[in-house]
């Protein structure tokens, strides 16, 4: 069984409206591991509309705060650095 990827659109997961997919390859062995949604011209709008709405309330954050949220996604990161090591290989 392999995992399915779908898109993060406005705060959910969500697979889109295309039944289009293309496999994940482990680059270490070839494999296929997942499949990977593959978007549309409806999915693509729904992403930049999604982006577009969250802009305004984003540029209206102080900069302290959005350098915060910035430094926490950096820690999370380095937190998990393993993980995604793995789940990337």
């Amino acid at each position: 069984m392999t995992a399915r990827i779908t898109h993060y659109i406005q705060g959910a997961a969500t697979a889109g409206s295309s039944t289009r997919t293309q496999p994940v390859y482990n680059p270490a062995t070839g494999a296929v591991t997942g499949q990977v949604s593959l978007a549309n011209v409806a999915d693509a709008n729904a992403a930049v509309a999604a982006a577009e709405k969250a802009f305004p309330a984003w540029a209206d954050t102080p900069p302290l705060r959005r350098a915060r949220v910035m430094f926490k996604f950096l820690e999370l990161l380095n937190q998990h650095r393993d993980t995604l090591a793995h789940m990337i290989t």
